[in-house]
């Protein structure tokens, strides 16, 4: 010390010493890469051939690389595009499709995904396919059909079409939805009174089916009672009455209630019976 002032000196080969750490710590800090869980990272060599694509992608977790390389991070879950667009019906009609695809990139192919087609792949590749698809496949049907009955199928047949596109652009499909189809008011309008319409005629045929069902019940019913009828009058012969008749005043004899039972007085000579009142 002299002067006053502090005299700081360091030991030798202390500055070496520290350059070499700082360029450790950067090195280090170039060399390593965290992924992120649900996502993938694409290798790329700056000295040898650029993207790397006979090699898998980089899973989650801790990674050293090459301090000259890097390493682009892609999403590999599913994914969700909400898409609404303006199409044609079979006859030439504007209809209003609002759709939901879930997708997500082949992981096994991120790194032709990459190369060929870059991180903004979801509009240069998804959306023009969906749309290239839905505008077909709707081109194919009425508006009555979209609205009404046909919709499943027109969902159907969007994915399918959609799926054999991106399946050649290392993109992997899982589902289309339709979730809303939105017709001109005044399309819309007759189709809803005709679908009306239809609905209350096949009431009135119910209506009309129960009531002949019903009276063929009836008729079946009555032509059962009458049948029985029959046979029961061509069994029930006077000798066989007569007999009921002396068993039903036998019956009445035992009885401890009081009465007078006259033998023969009735009609067909049956016999009366006489009680207190």
């Amino acid at each position: 010390m002299s002067n006053g002032q502090l005299d700081i000196r360091f030991p030798k080969g202390g500055a070496v010493f520290i350059i070499i750490a700082v360029l450790a710590v950067i090195f280090f800090s170039k060399s390593t890469i965290t992924i992120d869980s649900g996502k993938a990272g694409v290798l790329y060599k700056t000295f040898a051939g650029g993207v790397v694509t006979d090699e898998p992608a980089l899973g989650e977790g801790f990674h050293f690389i090459a301090p000259w390389n890097k390493v682009v991070i892609y999403e590999v879950r599913q994914q969700e595009l909400l898409e609404k667009m303006k199409v044609l019906s079979s006859n030439g009609l504007d209809i209003v499709l609002e759709l939901s695809a879930w997708y997500q990139p082949d992981v096994d192919q991120l790194g032709l995904l990459h190369q060929k087609k870059g991180q903004n792949y979801l509009d240069r590749v998804i959306k023009p396919s969906i749309r290239s698809a839905a505008r077909s496949v709707v081109g194919r049907y009425t508006p009555e059909q979209i609205y009404s009955s046909e919709r499943d199928a027109i969902q159907d047949e969007i994915f399918v079409e959609t799926k054999i596109i991106l399946d050649e652009q290392f993109v992997q499909l899982n589902e289309v939805l339709v979730r809303d189809v939105t017709l001109p008011p005044t399309i819309k309008m007759a189709i809803e009174n005709k679908l009306k319409q239809e609905q209350e005629f096949l009431e009135y045929e119910f209506t009309i089916q129960k009531a002949e069902k019903e009276a063929e019940r009836q008729k079946i019913e009555a032509e059962g009672k009458a049948s029985a009828n029959k046979i029961l009058n061509a069994s029930l012969t006077s000798n066989i009455l007569k007999e009921k008749g002396i068993q039903a005043t036998v019956e009445l004899a035992k009885s401890s209630n009081s009465k007078v039972v006259i033998i023969g007085s009735g009609k067909d000579g049956m016999p009366l019976i006489l009680g207190d009142n």
